[in-house]
């Protein structure tokens, strides 16, 4: 088995990983009574971005809101909330894969795939839900008031993803996803720039 297929197995393992934490968290959170407000399922995908490929990382947002559904009954299928956020969190796994893998800069690819997969939930809400009977959601609500609503959980992925990134990356020697693009190395700071400097 040569490398790239073994890197490839990896990477599906993985993500398996993130998905049975994708399904954990919500449940823990739940219990305590803040799931809808710290959005933990949101996490997981954000972390495989990171420590996988694009293509894995989407797999990964796109399968768990289901199965997470199907399995506890979170997020509900009807209304279609889970079947809107499987391109939300599919979104958020593409865009830090890839913003990663070109800037290796953490802040930044958290934030770009924050923005992007908010923008998507936005077209979900205003073309997808209609199909099902339900009202449409004004394009721009998940960047303007809905971000009032989901604040918390933006705030927490701020403080949990690009730290927890940062030291399992200086842990391990390895730089997740940016390794596609010339392998093992140095491990970068949140926003570091990977010519040596920092970002200001």
């Amino acid at each position: 088995m040569n490398r790239s297929h073994r890197s490839a197995g990896r990477d599906w393992i993985l993500g398996g990983l993130f998905v049975a934490l994708a399904l954990v968290l919500p449940i823990a959170f739940h219990a305590l009574g803040v799931g809808s407000v710290f959005l933990p399922m949101h996490i997981p995908v954000f972390l495989a971005g990171f420590f996988v490929s694009p293509l894995v990382a989407t797999v990964v947002g796109f399968v768990s809101p289901l199965l997470s559904s199907v399995l506890t009954g979170m997020p509900p299928l009807s209304p279609p909330v889970a079947q809107s956020m499987v391109f939300e969190l599919a979104v958020y796994g593409l865009v830090t894969a890839l913003v990663y893998r070109a800037s290796r800069r953490l802040y930044l690819s958290w934030a770009a795939a924050a923005v992007a997969g908010r923008l998507t939930a936005g077209l979900v809400g205003a073309f997808f839900l209609p199909l099902f009977g339900f009202k449409a959601v004004p394009l721009f609500y998940p960047l303007t008031a809905g971000l009032v609503t989901g604040l918390p959980g933006l705030v927490l992925q701020a403080l949990f993803v690009p730290p927890v990134v940062y030291l399992l990356q200086r842990a391990t020697g390895r730089v997740g996803a940016a390794r596609g693009a010339g392998g093992g190395g140095s491990v970068p700071k949140p926003d570091a720039d990977p010519r040596g400097g920092v970002s200001g």
